[in-house]
């Protein structure tokens, strides 16, 4: 890891927030691209920060200071990224993070990815829970609905699970395509489900994204 990823890194998992956003600045104006900025250097911290909570390392007050030093970062990326070419839209989206989660970094990056690729993207938030999901599906007006869920603990993972249940419950499988995703989630995972698809980052989730709603 560079010297600047590595900073981007520590701040993250040191609660800086002002700090976080220095080097995001500084990063930004020598040129690093905004994409790298956030999976080399901010995403990196916060795996460790996601790790840590995990086994009782950190707690929650920590975790929810490392996103608030991260959404500092990303307010200034997101103009970056969300530059796309005005083409016409690749599908209509519903973004969230699963209900138990407060964690949204990736699934901001995620929906920001997409937006700039073309895609129509409507973010739920987090703790949202498959009730209120299956509700904006069955809402949407779109013949095919996108769903892209995140899940940074391995207990709000199984609620992709329940979700798929109840997708095919209601019957509206047919017009959803499911791609998860979130630290603990697995191409293994995904198949187990019954869902459609994951991508190990945001670059990667639009090429996801787009081959699952072709």
């Amino acid at each position: 890891m560079s010297d600047i990823f590595k900073e981007l890194a520590d701040a993250v998992m040191t609660q800086n927030i002002n700090g976080t956003v220095e080097k995001t600045k500084e990063a930004l104006a020598n040129g690093t691209p905004a994409l790298d900025i956030i999976q080399k250097g901010l995403s990196e911290g916060m795996k460790v920060v996601g790790e840590r909570f995990e086994t009782g390392e950190l707690f929650l007050p920590q975790i929810m200071m490392s996103a608030k030093a991260m959404s500092g970062a990303m307010e200034i990326l997101e103009p970056e990224l969300a530059k796309g070419d005005g083409s016409e839209s690749a599908g209509y989206c519903i973004s969230f993070v699963q209900a138990g989660d407060i964690h949204d970094i990736g699934n901001r990056l995620v929906s920001t990815m997409l937006g700039a690729n073309g895609f129509t993207v409507k973010v739920l938030g987090v703790d949202i829970e498959n009730e209120v999901v299956v509700d904006e599906v069955k809402k949407a007006g779109a013949d095919k609905v996108l769903l892209v869920g995140s899940a940074l603990m391995t207990t709000s993972m199984l609620g992709q699970k329940d979700l798929m249940v109840m997708i095919n419950e209601e019957g509206i499988r047919a017009k959803v395509k499911c791609m998860f995703g979130g630290a603990p989630v697995s191409q293994s995972w995904i198949d187990e489900i019954g869902a459609d698809g994951t991508a190990e980052n945001a670059a990667d989730a639009v090429v996801v994204a787009k081959k699952i709603m072709a």
